[in-house]
Parts: structure tokens; sequence; C-alpha cells
């Protein structure tokens, strides 16, 4: 007897599928009672297999097979009367008239489910059984002319029937004691049960016998025969339920713990060969297999093969089990002196440098040299390299490309908030839960023992009570010692000294200074407006163009229109929001196509405001200089250089001085050193000393709210403090920048490129550096002869 004996929540049952489940009605002493006609003219046939209907039981039935469907919909429609019939052969997908049984189950169609799939799924009652006198059609669905059966069973007041009915459901409860898969519900239900004839139908269809036994019951017409036939059935089931429990009760009381875990791993490893699964052995004959093909030293040789044993030794039960695996499994995945090939052609990386990034010429001949040293001396170390520079400028995607024209896997970890060591050094094993490092971790994901390897956001890295992560770095990162590093986890050294390292940074002052002293800084400064423009045409445009679905016909901007978005839309060192604004304009192109809207092709220096709103930022403009006081500096900013107008005022006073515009201390000293030295040579410009005393000194820089800082600007503030001393004007169109000292000499002055910023009416110029200090130069000295 099956374990649905009770009443359950429904189970989907397949037409095609094995295994049904069943939820009888219990209270239909009703359907005794109803009259059906004796014979049925046509009755629309179901076939089903594994699986007999029984009168009175529900069961759901999901119909997959066209005819079925048609059927049901039809019959749904209809009075819900539809006949179940099992077929006899199950294997059969489409069955024919003369695959099907000829007794059946007229059924009732409680309910209709349309499933998302296709599928329909119903909810039959059986009603009475019914021969089949002879089928009449099989398209669109088997339907036949049926005789029904009316049920044959003694008056329940009758001994033989009480006898009967007692020992059936003495069978069903005896076996429910002793198959413990069966809740004890199910004799509640038994118990409820009054109908003699549907007592027997309800045994009937959760009995465990095969479809061509339950179809036997079905068949026969006398009450009592079935009762007879089905009380054997049960008493079978039974005596196997007895015996199976008597075997699992002396095979207890035998096997003593250990020989009960060894039967259970038997029992195990039969099911895994059955099912296709590897057991533990094989696992560690495949794991063998792969440590004699690898290329690793006689030390770290030696280490896994012995861990494999003891692994072959542990009871794959135990909890260490798991662990020993996983760490066996990871000696196996790392590859050990496994290295791509390098691409020593000079040009072709060249080319795809070019490819992916303008500018950056420093970088890339860095990487080229390492290549050309690379093919002169095969086994040299990989550099140490570090990028640095401010946000946007390409850091991270230059370690792509660099990983691309070497023809070498690339990894990546952000090491920006790390907190834990342990991300770098891995934990060790004793711990719960225990992992190898991020560095392990991507050599193994990567699949190289030569990756290029980027330490993203390297100035970023934090410590707290869990260690310093910036000095597990020393030694990942010191070419002397990566050769062995020391995975806490993997407690064997690994070399990572053909690993080509590249960290980034927006700032060194963070960094630690020993890791800072093990790599090569190389500054990425921010893109010029010339720079900007020709990433903007060559890489900005047609990478939103494709996201966005345009064509090159739909969209083109102007050089015009991309220097306005630069300078007025954008306040960047990179290009990020200078990215984000192409994308703006190529959306409202995108939305203007999809509507069938006019829309500008050509984006014009005009067009820019009318997509992209008013302009958000302004660069200070040059104002003609028309009094004393006021000097022109030259400044850097992130986004590049700018003028900065320097003023100095005098006032009746006692020799006070007064530093506004927000500036920085550097800048304050620049300004009394430069104050200094004017007192020093007051004599050859004409001034009286006395001046200094009778009047108070205030230098401002504009705008108030902007930061300022640098020695720079120490030459600016002494020609402005001689210039409102002497009252004499300084010269129009010249800027100026450098340090100052107490003896009157200008520093060497850094930066010139950064602080250079184009005019507007010349952006379409191309110029190289040495042609802009040229153009000042010549700018500088028409300013002199005019003076």
């Amino acid at each position: 007897m099956n374990k649905h004996l009770y009443p359950s929540p429904l189970w989907m049952e397949n037409d095609d599928e094995d295994n049904v489940e069943m939820i009888p009605l219990l209270s239909l002493d009703e359907e005794e009672g109803q009259e059906y006609d004796e014979f049925i003219d046509p009755l629309p046939i179901l076939p089903v297999k594994n699986t007999v209907l029984f009168p009175g039981v529900v069961i759901p039935i999901t119909v997959s097979r066209k005819k079925s469907i048609r059927l049901v919909k039809k019959a749904y429609k209809g009075n819900r009367i539809i006949g179940v019939v099992a077929q006899g052969n199950s294997n059969i997908e489409e069955p024919s008239t003369e695959d099907l049984y000829q007794v059946g189950t007229m059924a009732y169609i409680l309910k209709m489910l349309v499933l998302p799939d296709g599928n329909t799924t119903i909810i039959i009652q059986g009603k009475i059984r019914f021969q089949v006198l002879e089928f009449l059609a099989e398209d669109p669905y088997i339907s036949a002319r049926v005789q029904t059966l009316k049920e044959s069973f003694p008056p329940k007041n009758k001994k033989e029937t009480k006898a009967m009915v007692s020992s059936l459901k003495e069978a069903a409860g005896r076996i429910l004691q002793l198959n413990p898969e069966i809740p004890q519900e199910a004799k509640l239900a038994l118990d409820n049960i009054e109908s003699t004839a549907f007592l027997t139908h309800f045994l009937s269809s959760n009995v465990n016998a095969e479809v061509v036994d339950k179809q036997k019951l079905l068949e026969i017409n006398d009450g009592i025969t079935r009762a007879t036939v089905l009380l054997e059935y049960m008493l079978k089931d039974i005596q196997l339920l007895e015996l199976k429990h008597e075997i699992q009760s002396k095979v207890h009381s035998d096997l003593d713990q250990q020989q009960r875990d060894y039967f259970l791993r038997q029992q195990i490893k039969v099911l895994q060969d059955e099912l296709g699964y590897e057991n533990s052995d094989q696992e560690i004959e495949a794991l063998r297999e792969r440590g004699h093909k690898k290329q690793w030293g006689q030390e770290i040789a030696r280490h896994y093969f012995k861990e494999l044993d003891k692994l072959g030794r542990m009871n794959p039960a135990v909890a260490e089990y798991p662990v020993a695996m996983n760490y066996v499994e990871l000696l196996a995945d790392l590859p050990w002196n496994e290295f791509t090939h390098d691409s020593l052609d000079l040009n072709k990386a060249r080319k795809i440098l070019d490819r992916d990034h303008y500018g950056l010429e420093r970088v890339k001949d860095r990487i080229i040299e390492y290549l050309a040293v690379l093919k002169l001396k095969q086994d040299m170390k990989s550099p140490i390299l570090c990028f640095y520079g401010p946000p946007g400028v390409g850091k991270t995607s230059l370690g792509k490309s660099i990983a691309k024209a070497l023809n070498r896997k690339y990894a990546r970890i952000a090491l920006g908030g790390l907190h834990d060591e342990a991300e770098i050094r891995g934990h060790r094993r004793t711990y719960v839960g225990a992992m190898p490092g991020r560095i392990i971790q991507n050599i193994k994901k990567v699949q190289s023992s030569n990756p290029v390897f980027i330490l993203d956001e390297i100035d970023k890295v934090a410590s707290d009570m869990r260690g310093d992560p910036a000095s597990a770095l020393l030694e990942v990162l010191d070419p002397e010692q990566n050769n062995s590093f020391m995975d806490n986890y993997l407690e064997l050294p690994f070399d990572l000294s053909h690993v080509l390292f590249i960290a980034t940074a927006n700032s060194l002052d963070t960094i630690h200074p020993a890791l800072r002293d093990r790599m090569e800084i190389i500054e990425i400064n921010g893109y010029t407006l010339e720079e900007k423009t020709e990433i903007a045409r060559k890489h900005l445009v047609p990478e939103q163009r494709k996201d966005h679905g345009l064509k090159a016909k739909d969209i083109r901007f102007e050089r015009r229109a991309i220097a306005k978005i630069i300078e007025d839309y954008t306040r960047e060192s990179g290009v990020r929001s200078l990215k984000r604004e192409i994308g703006a304009i190529s959306r409202k192109i995108a939305k203007a196509i999809a509507t069938n809207e006019s829309y500008p092709s050509v984006i014009s220096h005009e067009t820019v405001r009318e997509l992209l709103g008013p302009e958000r930022y302004d660069i200070e403009q040059y104002q003609n200089i028309e009094i004393p006081g006021i000097v022109i500096g030259l400044a850097w900013t992130p986004v590049g250089g700018e003028i900065l107008f320097i003023e100095s005022s005098l006032s009746p006073g006692k020799s006070k001085l007064t530093l506004s515009g927000h500036l920085g201390e550097v800048m304050k000293e620049s300004a009394s050193t430069a104050l200094s030295y004017l007192k020093s040579i007051a004599g050859d410009l004409g001034i009286d000393n006395e001046q200094f005393e009778k009047y108070d000194l205030h230098i401002h820089v504009p705008a108030g709210a902007v930061p300022k800082d640098g020695p720079s600007a120490g030459i600016a503030m002494l020609t402005s403090l001689a210039s409102i001393f002497t009252q004499r004007k300084v010269k129009d169109r010249l800027a100026m920048t450098g340090e100052i000292t107490l003896r009157g000499r200008v520093l060497p002055v850094g930066g010139i490129q950064e602080k250079f910023w184009r005019p507007k009416e010349q952006v379409l110029k191309k110029l190289s550096f040495a042609e802009k200090i040229k153009m000042i130069s010549e700018k500088s000295r028409k300013s002199i002869s005019k003076g």
C-alpha cells in the first residue's frame, strides 16, 4: 500500500509520467444512489498511463497531449463527463484504441487549470465503471460507445460484508504500522469511510500493486470477489513490509558502529555509481593523475602527494575531509610554472596601446622598453609600476590595454577600503571558512603565472586591529622577495616575480613610504583640451553611438562642439563627465529618431547649448590691466590650467599685511617672502622705505571660495607689490609663474604644459608643446617691446 492513503494536498499528475498522487473523497455515500444511463453514446475517452481511476476517488491529471487537451476543454465547457481508461503499454506516447483496456471509469471534471507552459491540469472524480462496447473515433480525440457497470456488493449488515470490511481495515492498519512513511492520520480517514464500495475503491487505488493488477481489480464486477483479491494484494504487501522490518532489525542489532558506517559508505558508493557520481576514491585518483602532469618543483610535488595520501586515509564523513579536499584541489588548480607566451612584436604592441588610449606617451614608452628588454633577456623580472594621477584619466583601463599588448591574462583587485591583512595573505587553515588571499585567488582564476595584475586604488588601503594590508603588500611588490610569496592558506612559496604588477593611485601622500619606494611611479596628468577632444573623437563618440544604437550618419560631432562641452559643461582631469555628456546628447538624438522627430545630425557649437542647456562652468577670462597692483598668474587645477589675478592695494595704516582669497600656508609664506625681498631692494626701485610703515598692505587672489596654494605665485606677488608701491601698471597680456627666494632668484618652474590653457579660438589648431612655449615667448616679447 503506498503512502497516499489519506487525504493530502493535490499533487500534479502527468499523463506521461510514472508517479500519480491520488486524493480520495471520503464522504461519497450519495454517489451510490445516483442513477446513470446504461448505454452512453458517444463518451469521450481520456487515455492515461501508470494509473487506474476508481469510482469515488479524486485525482489531479496534467494533460499534455494535444488530443487530450482538446477533449478536456470541450468536455469542461459541456457536461464535464469523460471516460478515463488506462493504456496497456505505458511506453506508447500516442496510444490508439488497440492500446487501451476495455474497462474504465466515468469521471466528472471538478476543476480545470491552464498552466503557463501550455499544459492543462484537471481535477477529476471517478463516478462509475463502464465497459467499452465499441470505439467510435480517434480524431479529434478518442470516443466510444460504453455500457455502465453497476456495483454488486451485499448489504452492510450481512456477516460476510462485515467480515470483509473488518479484514480490509485491519490490513490497512497493519500497513500503517509497518510503513513509517505513511502518516498516522491516515487511520482516521479509514475509520470515517462508511461505504463498502468506496472503501474497496479507495484501498484499490492506493494499494502497492502494478497497473495490470489494479486494472484486474477494476474489471471484477462482484464486490466480494474484488475485495478478496484486494485483500490478497494487501497481505502480500504486509508480508514484504514485515520481512523488510525483520531484516532491518536483525542487521541493526548485529552491526556495531564501525560496521554500520562501512555498510552506509558502501551503500553511498553504490548509489553514486548508479547515479554517475564520482566517489572519493575516484576523485583522489583523478587528483593524483593531475599531480603527475603538473610542472612544479620536487618540494611542492612531495608536499602535494603527501597531502593526497593523507586525504586517502581520511574518512569522507568526518568534518575535516572537505577542508583537506579543498586544499588539495587548490594546489592542483594553481598554475605552477605555467606561463602565457608574451607578444614581443614591439610595433604591434605600440599600435594596440595607441588604439586604446590617446596620449600617455611616457607610460607607453615604459611598456615598450620593458618588452624590448624582455625580447633580449627572456628571464627578466617584471617591473612594479604605479600609475599616479587624478580620477578618470584611464589608469585602470590602461592596465587592460597593456595586458592585451603583451598577450597576457588580466587580473584586478580593488584595494579601496581594504582593512584585513588576510585579504592579501589569506587565512590559516586552522580557521573555519579559511580561504587563500586575493592574490592567489586571482592567479588561480586566470590560470597563468605571469598575468598583468592591477592593484586598484592602492592609496586607499586602510589599517585597523585586523592588520595592515599595506605592510602585507610589501612582500608582494618587492622584486627581491616575491619570487617566494608565502600565502598563509597555501603554506608554500609561490613565484610572483613574473607577474607585471600595476598599482593605481590618486594621491601619493597616503601610500606607505616603504611601499612607495618599491614601485616605479609614473605620473599621469590630466588631459589637455586638445587631448580630450581627440579622445572624444576617436573613442567616446563611437562608443556612445554604439551603446545607443545610432549609426555614423545619425550623429556627428564637430570639433568646436566637443571643445564647448569640455570647457562649459565639465570640470575634470579625465573624461568621465565628458563621456556622460556625450551620452546625454546621444540619448536625445536616439529619442528623436524613435519618435520620428526632427533632429540635428551634426552637433555644432551652437547645437550643444540647445541639447545640454545653459553653460555650467566658465573660465577666468583675461581683462585689461588698468590700475597698478594687478598681475596675472598661471595656476594648475585638476581640470587644466587657468589664469588667476593677484591684486594688491594700499591703505593708510601701520604696515599691517592682510592676505585673503582662501590661500594656503605655502602661498602665504610666498607673499611674506616677496614683501621682504621688495623691502630689501626698495631703493633700487625708487620706493621710500617710510611707505612700508605708513600704509597697510592687502593682497587678494580671487575667487575667495576656491582654495589656492603653492609657491609658484611668488614672482607674481612680488611684481604685484612692486607695481602698487611704484604705482606703475604691469604690461598687458603678460602672465608669470615661479617661486621667488629672499635673494630674488626665480627657481625652476614646473608644470608649464599643465598651466597653459589654449584660447577657444585656437582649438582647431593642433600645437606641440614646443610650439606652445614659443607662442608664449613671442607674446611676452611683443608685450615688452610695446612697453
